[in-house]
């Protein structure tokens, strides 16, 4: 049976300190950590590029990016099950540090399977802001897991919104060093994901994992195998439409947002403007979070998962429509698809924080990170290949059919009890 955790009246007074002091570390985290992967977004694939001469490859530099956050996600949640949060945040933020290293080296010596290596140990940072919000939740009450969480995932709105429009100054910094424009973003990114390195590696202490499973957690409770975890979700099919969700959602968000760049450079807009775009479609990801993660609390995660599905499905008809270049369109559209995502993942993260068996759960969280990644992955490889041949609005289409998933995954949540504990 999963193991009860039934503190004391002292246990749970340290837990609330701890949890508010948590809090604090990952947000400050987040911020800084997310202006070192959100500068590049704009930029990546148009270096990508530039290097291989094809709007077909472009896209790959987003693909990489997901791969290595799907490959570091699921590695996550067997370190952090074993030696607790801490070590894996600042591992993973130290990889993405090197990954925008060689970005920067990559842009100087005109070498394109190098950016490829980059983008892939850059995702270990996404993988990392994934992990952040679940570590919100480990000393969380069952009423607050969905805010809890979702006041981490507001905490990048800060950084994600400044790291954009950082783009245009990161340029004029490249020229000054004397290296290629499109790789100052990654440069300055660098020393924002270092900062959070170092923010966590100071700051989270003690543990908010090790201390909700009682100081230690025993070294066979979160390193089960795959096969587990497969048996969880056949226990439990909330729990399997919940992963399902958040995969889907991501994968809408990720092909759309990477080509978005290019469909507006072709019509003539300037870099700036592009990463204003990109920074009015991050503030719809986070900008709104704790009002989400309220509303998943109060309403439930099934009509919060629903309700994401709808507004993407709108973001995609308006930005589908919209033409190349700069247009009213395009920001309205990348706002709500922005927000779409913002509601089906907190919605779908509570389910998985709520539904994972206590013995594994940081397993099938990494899991369902790696799940999500790999999604958006095959839908950012694919978003170059669609926009390539058949054009922008056809991309649009074509991630409609994720954002319909998401709506049939918010039915199975609401219509699927809760399955027993599996024993640990």
């Amino acid at each position: 049976m999963a193991r009860p955790r039934t503190p004391g009246v002292s246990a749970l007074s340290d837990h609330t300190h701890v949890q508010r002091r948590t809090l604090r570390v990952l947000v400050l985290a987040q911020v800084v950590g997310a202006v070192g992967i959100t500068i590049g977004i704009a930029t990546a694939s148009l270096l990508a590029r530039d290097l291989s001469g094809s709007d077909t490859m472009a896209g790959l530099a987003q693909t990489f990016q997901t791969f290595g956050t799907a490959a570091t996600a699921f590695a996550l949640g067997a370190l952090m099950g074993r030696r607790g949060r801490r070590p894996g945040l600042v591992g993973a933020y130290l990889t993405g540090a090197l990954g925008a290293f060689l970005a920067v080296v990559a842009g100087v010596v005109e070498s394109l399977p190098l950016l490829f290596v980059g983008t892939l140990l850059l995702g270990a940072v996404s993988a990392a802001n994934a992990a952040s919000r679940y570590a919100a939740t480990d000393l969380a009450t069952p009423e607050t897991t969905a805010r809890a969480l979702s006041v981490v995932v507001w905490a990048t709105t800060i950084g994600a919104v400044a790291g954009p429009n950082l783009t245009g100054p990161a340029a004029a910094f490249a020229d000054q060093l004397g290296i290629p424009e499109l790789t100052g973003p990654f440069a300055l990114g660098a020393v924002g994901m270092l900062t959070a390195a170092l923010v966590v590696a100071v700051g989270l202490r003690p543990d908010p994992l090790l201390l909700a499973d009682g100081v230690r957690v025993a070294p066979a409770a979160d390193s089960t195998s795959s096969g587990r975890v497969g048996a969880a979700l056949r226990a439990d099919p909330g729990l399997a439409a919940g992963m399902l969700a958040m995969a889907a959602a991501h994968a809408v968000m990720v092909s759309v947002m990477v080509m978005t760049p290019l469909h507006m450079e072709h019509g003539g807009s300037t870099l700036e403007v592009i990463g204003v775009v990109i920074s009015v479609h991050v503030f719809g990801m986070f900008g709104f979070s704790p009002l989400v993660g309220a509303v998943a609390d109060r309403f439930g995660r099934a009509t919060t998962i629903g309700c994401g599905a709808l507004i993407l499905l709108v973001s995609l008809a308006v930005a589908g429509r919209s033409p190349m270049g700069t247009s009213s369109g395009i920001f309205l559209g990348l706002f709500l698809l922005g927000l779409g995502w913002s509601f089906a993942t907190i919605g779908s993260s509570a389910v998985v924080a709520d539904r994972a068996p206590h013995g594994m759960r940081t397993r099938v969280q990494g899991t369902s990170d790696s799940l999500m990644s790999l999604t958006a992955a095959g839908g950012s490889a694919l978003s170059g290949v669609i926009v390539g041949g058949w054009g922008y609005p056809a991309l649009n289409l074509f991630a409609a059919l994720f954002a319909l998933a998401v709506l049939a995954a918010a039915f199975v949540v609401r219509h699927s009890a809760t399955a027993p504990a599996l024993p640990d």
